[in-house]
């Protein structure tokens, strides 16, 4: 994105993407521990990689909210932090079941989504709408292949 591609973002559309820029980081950071927390190197490494996409999409629109001379959001919220956490415990006692660990990733997934279904809903025919519908189907795709992944592994 160059200076010339600003969009002027009111202050609502800014939160919004504040919003969506946070859960784009905590939905890294929970890939990323999902992959510590499982043995399998295929696996972890397809996490790995949908982190890396979500730390793209936080980018992206980060630099949309500093064209509009407001500081991004650079963590994720204080609740995802704590699921985290209580995930990692809850692990422990489960033995690091991938299905336990695939089923808590696609509900973080499902979390995501619709943070994005919303923005679209609140944020339709903005200027950003193109960019949040393209994120959106990226989500969309993940949270399928996570959701896939998932149901693979039933017993």
């Amino acid at each position: 994105m160059t200076t010339e591609t600003k969009l002027n973002l009111n202050q609502e559309t800014i939160e919004k993407l504040q919003d969506l820029i946070r859960i784009n980081i905590d939905s890294a950071k929970g890939f990323r521990e999902a992959a510590e927390q499982l043995d399998e190197n295929i696996l972890g490494e397809k996490l790995i990689q949908l982190a890396n996409e979500r730390d793209r999409q936080a980018r992206e629109l980060q630099e949309y909210v500093s064209v509009n001379n407001e500081d991004p959001v650079d963590e994720g919220s204080y609740a995802a932090a704590v699921h985290r956490s209580w995930v990692k415990a809850r692990s422990l006692f489960t033995g690091n079941d991938t299905y336990a660990i695939m089923a808590e990733a696609e509900r973080g997934e499902d979390h995501i989504k619709a943070a994005y279904e919303d923005a679209l809903k609140e944020e339709p025919g903005t200027a950003m709408n193109d960019i949040l519908l393209r994120q959106y189907e990226e989500v969309k795709s993940i949270h399928d292949n996570v959701r896939d992944i998932r149901d693979s592994l039933k017993s």
